[in-house]
């Protein structure tokens, strides 16, 4: 299936030593039969860069070294820039999210259905995680479809895909978790209607490594704001 397209997985990767490897063995063994994975390492601190060296580098297409950390949204724009392929999807480098749903979440992009694909932690599915992250998910979303007139369920997911070209058009600005409200304004802005289908999630803790935090929360409804004008 899908032999002619090749889909990008970009996974924005700090202090993750414990999971680089465990994820992209995942992302390998997705199903999915021509796939360029770009790793970019946001300057990790605790040995994540002598694994992918050592250990990851000959597995993927492309690794890329920030040599000051700039955050999640920084790293991205990196990988963006960098891809190929198709189709592109973002991949966090912890265990939260099942590499084998991507094909439900690109399989609409490479039929030419849709531009950009969503998956959706809480369509369809049981709620898990903190209450409290899930109520602030919700709220933010619901918040960003009343600037952007999208019906999302999760703007805030990390399986995020995009046609190569229309990632590949937009200047990301946000560093670090900004980046999901950024990127769903501005792709709004280019009348686009994003899709969603239900993904599975398995989230982790703070103490497991989870970085997003309170201040992330207010610059995302900062982010709504400013980019939906």
């Amino acid at each position: 299936m899908y032999e002619d397209k090749v889909l990008s997985v970009v996974i924005p990767c700090y202090n993750e030593k414990d999971n680089i490897r465990q994820i992209v063995d995942k992302v390998k063994n997705s199903g999915i039969p021509n796939q360029e994975i770009i790793v970019v390492d946001d300057c990790s601190t605790d040995g994540t860069r002598q694994i992918l060296e050592k250990e990851i580098r000959p597995l993927v297409s492309t690794v890329i070294y920030h040599e000051k950390n700039g955050g999640k949204g920084a790293a991205l724009k990196t990988g963006f820039s960098a891809a190929k392929g198709d189709v592109v999807i973002v991949q966090d480098a912890d265990m939260e999210y099942d590499p084998t749903e991507y094909i439900k979440v690109v399989a609409p992009i490479f039929d030419g259905k849709a531009r950009v694909m969503y998956g959706s932690r809480f369509l369809n599915s049981k709620a898990k995680g903190y209450l409290a992250n899930r109520l602030a998910n919700r709220f933010l979303t619901m918040l960003s479809n009343i600037f952007t007139h999208q019906k999302l369920t999760d703007m805030e997911t990390c399986y995020k895909a995009f046609a190569r070209d229309v990632i590949q058009s937009i200047d990301i600005q946000e560093k670090r978790f900004g980046f999901e409200p950024e990127i769903t304004a501005k792709v709004t802005r280019m009348r686009i209607k994003i899709h969603e289908v239900p993904i599975s999630y398995n989230p982790r803790t703070s103490e497991e490594g989870k970085k997003v935090g309170f201040k992330d929360g207010v610059r995302a409804i900062i982010c709504i704001m400013k980019y939906s004008r």
